[in-house]
């Protein structure tokens, strides 16, 4: 009895501070976008502000902007950080200082790394103008638009350059706890590289990739501060929505922030509960 005791008892204080943190606010949100927003009079439960905001065009829209900026981020980072991995997984001159190189942007926030962004990929930024002066374009402003463009490629951008680190490591730590013996087996029986790698190391990192995949996809579809900075104004991620909605100067509006803030935590619920019935079969 004390054995089945032990595990709930040491994980009840976690539990507790992120029932007590996030299930309150979640549950303050479920009611604000069902419409019960004493502070301006509304007291009745209703749908009006999914209605408003899954009726609004723009929602569609900041939708596909929003997946596919989640969707090529971590496309992009997760195949860059297993090729990063399978390359200092390997023993060489300077193993050290390369892992260290690789592994230094780890701890700057994304909001730093944004505005570096901005300071070097933005039209008036230094990119720009040093193009400018060694005469590779005529003005500043023939600069590429990778920032504040429709596609969110500031943004994407961003994103690749901070979460490959993050993948990078798990898949790092994920093969020297495989070890080389499976590839070795392989070696012996006749596979070349590029067999043991399709056959033998992708599908141990499958599991890695996917955990690591979907950690990012719903960080990143869930972020506001990099595509508040670096987005246009419109299309808009829905999480920068959202929040414009809630900072709005009329209460009115703050429904259908919460509206939206519910439909983001479902959507990343739902990818959530889909990776963990993949996990189970891929186990």
């Amino acid at each position: 009895m004390r054995e089945k005791l032990t595990v709930p008892l040491l994980l009840a204080p976690a539990l507790g501070v992120i029932l007590l943190l996030f299930g309150s606010g979640l549950s303050l949100a479920l009611v604000q976008s069902l419409g019960y927003f004493p502070a301006i009079g509304q007291t009745d439960l209703n749908l009006d502000a999914y209605r408003q905001v899954l009726s609004d065009p723009a929602f569609g829209r900041s939708l596909l902007l929003t997946t596919w900026i989640a969707g090529i981020s971590t496309a992009v980072s997760a195949g860059l950080a297993l090729v990063a991995a399978l390359a200092l997984r390997r023993a060489f001159r300077g193993k050290r200082t390369a892992t260290f190189m690789f592994q230094s942007n780890l701890p700057i926030p994304h909001l730093v790394g944004a505005i570096s962004i901005l300071f070097l990929f933005s039209q008036s930024g230094f990119l720009s103008r040093l193009s400018y002066l060694v005469g590779g374009i005529d003005s500043p402003a023939d600069f590429p638009a990778l920032v504040f463009d429709r596609y969110g490629l500031g943004i994407i951008l961003e994103y690749v350059w901070k979460d490959t680190v993050f993948i990078g490591i798990i898949l790092l730590a994920a093969l020297q706890s495989i070890g080389e013996d499976y590839e070795e087996v392989a070696r012996t029986l006749g596979a070349n590289r590029r067999q043991r790698f399709r056959f033998v190391v992708l599908p141990l990192l499958g599991p890695s990739i996917l955990s690591a995949s979907v950690l990012v996809f719903a960080f990143t579809f869930g972020a506001f501060e990099v595509p508040l900075l670096l987005g246009s104004r419109f299309p808009s991620a829905l999480p920068v929505m959202a929040y414009r909605f809630y900072t709005d100067v009329d209460l009115n509006a703050r429904p259908e922030a919460m509206a939206l803030s519910i439909i983001i935590a479902v959507i990343v619920t739902v990818l959530i509960s889909l990776y963990t019935r993949l996990t189970r079969r891929l186990t």
